[in-house]
This record gives structure tokens, sequence and C-alpha cells, in this order.
């Protein structure tokens, strides 16, 4: 019974921050229909940013995790400059294939540009202690706090961010371009702006899942957010690509399968059972759990 509950544990742990990414893949694809393969990274850029401003917190008697508010800003102004710099000019000359391979080589520049920075290289680094030790035992087992914050922020972050995108004007906005971007501009919506929005707050997202992810894991390298985002994308896509409960759901689904076929299966086959249950549900429901499968018309 241990076993299975501390299982249990990681896997909603890990559900939370694949969850937390997810929510920044969906809300770009949602919109402009653009697998954003540098949202991995923008994870990396959060978790760096952290490094460097968790010990002045500190300095200062703030506590740690303060600093993610300066990375959810750094976050949000790396993902704005990549949308106008490199994502806008290939979205008005491109195609869908070139903006893919865009968001490729996005990916390979940020990691790439941090190795070069001295500061950064490509050694890891060790992040200071963010949250206090300790949480509450269950059946043998200690649910640490940690575990509890990732889980019950993640919960938070998906319910504000359905209810932004469902009661405000600029979240009904980012519908609106979703669904149809003429029509948006006939009602005099910035589409653009709008579209820069949504690019930040899914970055800002990010930097918030990685702070989830050095409280649990606390080492920093340039490449953490490939795997991670990628999986993220599964879950994604698992829970229907472009709707944020979908995110979430997927999010836990993934956690949750890497979780128990690490401790009842083997470790390393945790990601290759994580990515046949996408292929199984993908063949089952294309959409994914959530999403609907809509008629192409021709």
């Amino acid at each position: 019974m241990s076993t299975f509950l501390q299982t249990l544990f990681v896997g909603l742990r890990l559900g939370s921050i694949y969850a937390l990414v997810a929510l920044g893949y969906t809300m770009v694809y949602g919109i402009i229909r653009l697998i954003n393969f540098a949202h991995g990274d923008f994870i990396m850029v959060g978790g760096y940013t952290m490094i460097f401003t968790i010990p002045v917190m500190i300095s200062l008697g703030l506590p740690g995790w303060v600093s993610v508010l300066l990375a959810i800003l750094v976050c949000a102004l790396v993902g704005m400059s990549t949308e106008l710099i490199a994502y806008r000019p290939v979205r008005k000359k491109g195609t869908s294939m070139t903006a893919l391979i865009t968001a490729i080589a996005v990916s390979l520049l940020l990691e790439n540009l941090a190795q070069a920075i001295p500061q950064i290289g490509p050694n890891p680094k060790v992040a200071s202690k963010i949250f206090a030790a300790g949480g509450v035992r269950i059946a043998d087992v200690t649910l640490d706090w940690t575990t509890m914050l990732t889980i019950f922020i993640s919960i938070v972050v998906m319910v504000v961010l359905y209810q932004f995108t469902q009661k405000t004007k600029i979240g009904r906005a980012m519908r609106c371009v979703s669904e149809d971007k003429s029509a948006s501009i006939l009602m005099g919506i910035n589409v653009n702006r709008t579209i820069v929005t949504t690019f930040a707050i899914g970055s800002g997202l990010a930097a918030i899942a990685a702070l989830m992810y050095i409280a649990q894991y606390p080492k920093v390298y340039t490449t953490m957010g490939s795997m991670l985002g990628l999986k993220a994308f599964v879950a994604a896509v698992l829970g229907g690509i472009g709707i944020i409960p979908g995110a979430m759901l997927g999010g836990f689904v993934i956690g949750l399968v890497e979780s128990f076929t690490t401790s009842y299966v083997s470790s390393s086959m945790a990601d290759a059972f994580v990515f046949l249950i996408l292929i199984i549900v993908l063949i089952i429901k294309p959409a994914g759990i959530l999403g609907k499968n809509m008629g192409e018309k021709v």
C-alpha cells in the first residue's frame, strides 16, 4: 500500500509539472495552430533566471520562491520576442511546415545561446532550496510540501486560466481568434496583439513549471526543457490540444503512467509506455481524450 501511495504521489507531482507546460503548448496551438517546440526551452530560461535570483531574494530576507515573479517576466519577454522576431514573419510569408522548422530552430538557438553565455555554460547548476522540508504523513508515506504545492498550484493555474479565457475581454478575443482570424479582424480584434499576449501568458506558465521542477529536482541545465517539453506536448495532444482542461488531464495521465511504469515495470520502459499510450489514444480518438473530431470541408 505504501509503495502504491508513494507512486501515486510522484505521478501526480510529475503530472502537475507536465500539465503546466502543456497549458502553454495548448494555448499557442489553439490560437495560431503552431506547435511551439521552443516552449520547453522557456522552462530552461525560467530555471536559470531563478538560479541567479534565488540567492538575491534570500539575501534580501525574502523567500526563494519569490524569484519566480522575475522568471515569469523574463520568460514572457522571451516568448513575446520569439513571436515577434521569428514566428510572425514566418506566419505572414511561410507555410505550416516552415513554421514548424522555425520552432525547432528557435529551440536549438536558445539551448546553444545559453551554453555560449559564460555564467551558464554547458555544465549543470544546482539550485538553492526553495520550499521548506517536511510534509504530511499518510499511511507510512510522507507527502511532502513541495508535492502538495505543485499539485495545488497546477490546479489553481488551470482554473484561473480557464476562467480568464471565458470571462475576460482578452480571453474572449483569444477564443475568437482561435476560431476564425478573418472574422476576428472584422469584429475589431487586434489579432497580432492577441497572439503576442497568448505567447506572454504561455511563456509565463513555463516559468511556474520551472519553479515546481527545480523545487523537486534542484538542477538546471541547458537541455532540461527538451524531454520535459516533449512529454508536455504529448500530454497536450493526449488530452486534446487546444483545450485547457485537456492539457491538465493529459498531464496527469502522462505523469501517472510514467510513475507507475517506473515502479512496477522498469524505469527504462517509462518513456516507451508514455508514447505507447499516446499512439493507442490517437488511434482510438485522434482528437485526444477531450477533443472533438471535426469534419474537414472539401
